[in-house]
């Protein structure tokens, strides 16, 4: 599948954070844990510039744990500083603001010798679409500052919250890139909810999605809809289909909201934790 998705508010979006990346002295971006790779923004890298950098792995519940754990040893050999986080039930949480100075270390030694004491730590949270940012805003200043949604956009513009008296944090909307070179990123977005749902052929991907499940994960879905995985993914989707009674008038079968259904349950976890991208 060839999917591309770049709504021009995003072109609007790229330009504020370049106007605003000046204001700030760390860039943390949030990443889903099920797909590091492709939840990267490559242009996250030339906007960042030489600001210090932190990387949290989202959404830690609904990926494999050994997988996560080997992102982890791949970011630590890079030198990366990375928290596994769980923003909806504050898993991790606690860590933040400590990696945080410990990223911004050089520049609060440079504070103090200069006489500057208890200046925040300004810090600009990035990610794409649905990555979960809101969720781990609020969660971070223990307070509603923004507002949630399962879906990609609800973020619009651009805020400042004070999370505590060492960090300040600009929320920006979530970007993508013009392009993605990889035709797989698009199809990982997708099955993340990144993408927008009404631009894809839902039972195409999620016909991808059975084929990798059945190899990476067999049995999840035999547990799930009680059918076997000894089939085609069409087959299976058909069996979906019958399993959760989506049909048509005249009783046809309803592909397309049995691939909603199957594509919801697994970005929910209620398929296990499933991560789609090892490192490499």
């Amino acid at each position: 599948m060839n999917i591309q998705w770049y709504p021009g508010h995003m072109t609007k979006a790229k330009r504020m954070m370049q106007e605003d990346i000046k204001l700030i002295d760390i860039v943390i971006e949030l990443l889903d844990a099920r797909v590091p790779f492709s939840s990267k923004n490559p242009d996250i890298d030339s906007l960042a510039g030489n600001k210090y950098r932190l990387v949290l792995l989202n959404k830690s519940d609904l990926a494999d744990k050994e997988v996560t754990a080997k992102w982890e040893e791949y970011y630590k050999e890079k030198g990366i500083i990375t928290v596994t986080i769980n923003a909806r039930n504050g898993q991790g949480m606690k860590m933040i603001t400590a990696k945080v100075q410990e990223a911004c270390r050089e520049k609060l030694e440079r504070d103090k010798k200069r006489g500057i004491m208890n200046r925040p730590i300004r810090a600009m949270i990035v990610g794409i679409p649905n990555v979960g940012k809101s969720t781990f805003i609020n969660s971070f200043a223990k307070k509603a500052c923004t507002k949630v949604g399962n879906k990609p956009g609800v973020t619009k513009g651009k805020q400042w919250i004070k999370i505590n008296r060492n960090v300040e944090l600009l929320d920006t909307p979530g970007i993508l890139w013009p392009k993605f070179e990889d035709e797989l990123v698009g199809e990982h977005l997708a099955y993340i909810g990144s993408i927008n749902d009404d631009i894809i052929q839902k039972t195409e991907l999620c016909c991808n999605l059975i084929e990798f499940l059945k190899e990476k994960y067999p049995g999840c879905l035999a547990i799930r809809y009680q059918l076997s995985e000894e089939q085609k993914a069409a087959d299976i989707l058909k069996d979906v289909a019958v399993n959760r009674g989506c049909l048509l008038k005249g009783n046809e079968l309803n592909y397309e909201k049995a691939a909603a259904i199957l594509l919801e349950e697994f970005r929910n976890g209620k398929l296990g934790r499933i991560s789609v991208e090892l490192p490499t």
